[in-house]
């Protein structure tokens, strides 16, 4: 993590956590050479000699910003952009004072001590540059985002003087108030706002900051402010968990007990939702990556206490909200806030295992991180005319995204809290894992047969989300075994399980890409538990979809007008493969009506396949 008294930029880091992309920031220029780095300053001290400035000179100044990793800026040359700034005889261009504060940012930054008197004196320039008729004239989204990000980092200098900080403070909270607009429409700028409010929240100075942090819980949903993402709620967990940091490395207890309280313990209307979690979730992860020093234990007791009450009290609220998640559709501001309490959960470490916790983790993978049977609506609502056409860049934007990259993480997470919530949210859950498969199965095949050929595209990226969802399955499955498949439990309960994973494995076969040990060992563990019984034997057997069924394909209206080839459903195919290779382990349980009712035909229908019954045993073949 980065630390609070580093050199690194905090702007930059906040992107690179949390995936958001750097089309405002300064980065994208190439860098400069030493040759003409030299040669800017130059030009700048000659613009400030003559007391002119033209089109040279800001490309100076360009040249200088394009090399903020490499370049150091002392205190003469901070000397000579501050007089240059101040200078009531220059005319400079609104575009650069954007680069005179960044360049500014770069000298306090990197400076390991930089001089309070200068500080002093910058600080008098930019209460003359934010006064109201100033800036009035020259404001711009970019001076706006740069000016809150160098008075957040002069208040955080600690050679800066107690009223230097106080002046900084101020004008910063000035300009979050009165131009948070910017964001809305600008919201590549909110890595450098948020940046520099995390300078701010970790000043010495303690004024302002409870106005500070309630901008940042509640900026998310003024009217014309920015709308939240989940790379927003990354920024928003990395900077707190930055910020605590900081606070504990300098002793500061009143601040982190105001955060505490004002953050986790108190509501407030204005706050948003995602926000609050993601502070919390910061909190956490501050705690369990021992990043937080000096701090008594019943400090940081109530900080992890506080912070954990407020995520599962914000789940607790979404499961009822949404009555247990039993719909397909969902706003923008729940879907948001389900996947930020799945993100939060994998990025902040180890939690106390709660059970509207695992619940949402369980609702966020089915519907957030996996939403095939969303994508799938799309796809069979455009068939008959509907307007919820699936675009192949939205199953690629989802692909690329945070929350998509954070699948196996919350996975982890998800399967670890499995064993130790109690057991009417384990059985929950598992119906809900269960129905997904076979959901999955039925509307892949629909979908599958509609696109293959068509769209082969958009239905191979609808897959690669399909195979990791597969993973989550297997990974579920795995934990559900090793728990519940010993003598704690009852043999009806240990039979239902095992027929109940072995039918969902046989729908999502067709998605299996790689091997698994745990996919291997759910498979014998199961098998073995069938195996002692004739009625899950049978159970198990009976499942395997009708002849007429696997003849005539899915019932669905628009294949009815296709020609249906049952040969060439590779979906169905799958899952057949699968029963066959799993028949042999419990073939002498089963009775000869059974076996010639529901075996027979499908022998009959894939007689390529039938040397399977009679084949090595399913761990012998996988």
């Amino acid at each position: 993590m980065a630390k609070a008294g580093s050199t690194l930029f905090l702007e930059d880091w906040l992107r690179s956590v949390s995936g958001y992309g750097n089309s405002f920031s300064f980065r994208n220029y190439s860098a400069s050479s030493a040759r003409a780095i030299i040669q800017a300053w130059a030009e700048l001290r000659d613009s400030l000699q003559h007391q002119s400035f033209q089109t040279h000179h800001l490309q100076s100044l360009k040249t200088l910003v394009n090399s903020q990793t490499s370049l150091h800026v002392a205190e003469p040359q901070a000397k000579l952009l501050l007089s240059i700034l101040s200078s009531p005889n220059l005319c400079l261009p609104h575009e650069s004072y954007t680069l005179f504060l960044r360049l500014l940012y770069i000298w306090v930054r990197k400076s390991a001590r930089p001089s309070s008197v200068l500080i002093d004196s910058a600080v008098e320039v930019l209460s003359d540059l934010f006064s109201s008729t100033q800036y009035e004239s020259k404001k711009s989204p970019r001076l706006f985002s740069e000016g809150v990000l160098l008075l957040g980092s002069f208040s955080f200098a600690p050679s800066a003087s107690e009223s230097s900080k106080a002046v900084c403070l101020e004008l910063l909270c000035r300009l979050l108030g009165e131009e948070y607009q910017v964001l809305g429409s600008f919201s590549g700028l909110i890595p450098e706002v948020l940046a520099g409010i995390g300078y701010a929240l970790s000043s010495s100075k303690s004024v302002h900051f409870v106005t500070i942090l309630d901008f940042v819980l509640s900026i998310w949903g003024k009217e014309s402010g920015p709308q939240g993402t989940v790379s927003h709620g990354l920024m928003v967990l990395h900077l707190m968990e930055w910020v605590l940091s900081g606070l504990s490395n300098f002793r500061s207890v009143e601040k982190i007990n105001t955060l505490c309280r004002e953050a986790l313990e108190t509501s407030k209307p204005n706050y948003v939702p995602f926000a609050v979690v993601m502070t919390a979730a910061g909190v956490l992860r501050a705690l369990n990556r021992s990043v937080v020093r000096g701090l008594a234990p019943d400090t940081i007791s109530k900080l992890r206490m506080s912070a954990e009450d407020w995520i599962e009290s914000v789940a607790r609220e979404l499961i009822s909200r949404t009555r247990g998640f039993t719909s397909l559709s969902c706003d923008h501001t729940d879907s948001l806030l389900l996947q930020c309490v799945a993100v939060a959960l994998a990025r902040s470490g180890v939690v106390s295992s709660r059970d509207p916790l695992f619940i949402c983790l369980a609702s966020a993978l089915l519907t957030e991180i996996f939403p095939l049977r969303r994508l799938y609506m799309k796809v069979l609502e455009s068939m008959h005319g509907s307007s919820a056409v699936l675009r192949i860049n939205e199953v690629k934007e989802h692909l690329e995204s945070m929350t998509f990259k954070e699948a196996g993480a919350i996975t982890g997470v998800f399967c670890n809290l499995y064993v130790s919530v109690d057991e009417k949210s384990q059985c929950i859950v598992e119906n809900l894992i269960w129905e997904y498969c076979q959901r999955i199965y039925m509307e892949h095949r629909q979908v599958a047969l509609i696109l293959r050929g068509k769209e082969d595209e958009l239905l191979g990226d609808m897959e690669k989300i399909a195979e990791s969802a597969f993973l989550m399955v297997v990974l579920f499955a795995s934990a559900v075994t090793k728990y519940k498949l010993n003598s704690k439990f009852n043999p009806e309960t240990q039979l239902d399980i095992s027929v109940r994973i072995l039918i969902s494995f046989s729908c999502v076969e067709y998605f299996r890409r790689i091997r698994l040990p745990e996919y291997m060992d759910t498979i014998r563990g199961t098998v073995v538990s069938v195996q002692e019984s004739d009625s899950a034997c049978v159970s198990f057997v009976k499942s395997i979809p009708a002849y007429v069924d696997l003849t005539q394909g899915p019932d669905f209206s628009l294949l009815r007008k296709m020609e249906y080839m049952w040969s060439s459903d590779e979906v169905q195919t799958a899952r057949i493969l699968f029963y066959l290779r799993v028949i042999p382990t419990c073939i002498g349980r089963l009775p000869s009506s059974v076996f010639g009712k529901v075996v027979a035909p499908t022998m009959f229908l894939y007689p390529i396949l039938n040397n399977l019954i009679f084949g090595d045993l399913l761990y012998c073949i996988y």
